[in-house]
């Protein structure tokens, strides 16, 4: 699939809401950039890891994003600004298609993720307080059902999916996962 078809798939399928666990104590908002890129002529995905000196998982798979700020505008721009200052991604860069419904984590944060599009290559640089690595992975791969897996979690009596997805040296899972299996099931659609 390239780009111009994930963009057609984007607007065609209706958003519906991402499965979240059920939480409810007070949730902190934050907001990720579902990032897609050019690759060799491949639509890819933006991925990077987190160091593992952070407070909030550490060293795991993430989207570009952080907690909203006071001074954002919108879910859109918190998810635009971390992923300029986390990977050096212009905002100018980025071809904004919409945002999904908000995903909640048990460990407390309510997240947007919001869907771009990267206009034109650029040369991610990584704040190391904030970024261990980056890398991207083929759109092809994740729509791959063989390729993500589903297991049940139980907390406090309740069984929860949890989605896994083993990728070259890296396992991607949690809330990254999750909101993959979202987007892949809506672009099969």
């Amino acid at each position: 699939m390239n780009l111009i078809e994930l963009r057609i798939r984007y607007n065609l399928q209706p958003l519906t809401a991402l499965k979240s666990p059920l939480i409810s104590s007070k949730l902190q908002p934050a907001a990720v950039l579902i990032a897609f890129t050019q690759v060799k002529n491949e639509t890819h995905l933006i991925l990077t890891q987190r160091p593992s000196h952070l407070r909030h998982h550490p060293g795991q798979i993430s989207f570009p994003g952080g907690k909203v700020e006071n001074s954002d505008s919108s879910h859109i721009a918190t998810a635009l600004r971390e992923a300029e200052e986390e990977i050096a991604l212009p905002i100018s860069n980025v071809e904004v298609l919409g945002q999904y419904p908000k995903y909640k984590t048990f460990t407390g944060f309510e997240i947007t993720p919001v869907f771009g599009i990267v206009k034109n290559d650029f040369d991610p640089i990584l704040d190391p307080d904030e970024v261990a690595d980056y890398f991207t992975i083929p759109l092809k791969f994740l729509l791959n059902t063989a390729n993500r897996q589903e297991y049940l979690y139980r907390r406090h009596g309740i069984e929860y999916p949890v989605y896994f997805i083993p990728y070259k040296q890296h396992v991607i899972w949690g809330a990254t996962a999750a909101i993959i299996e979202h987007l892949c099931k809506q672009l099969s659609q």
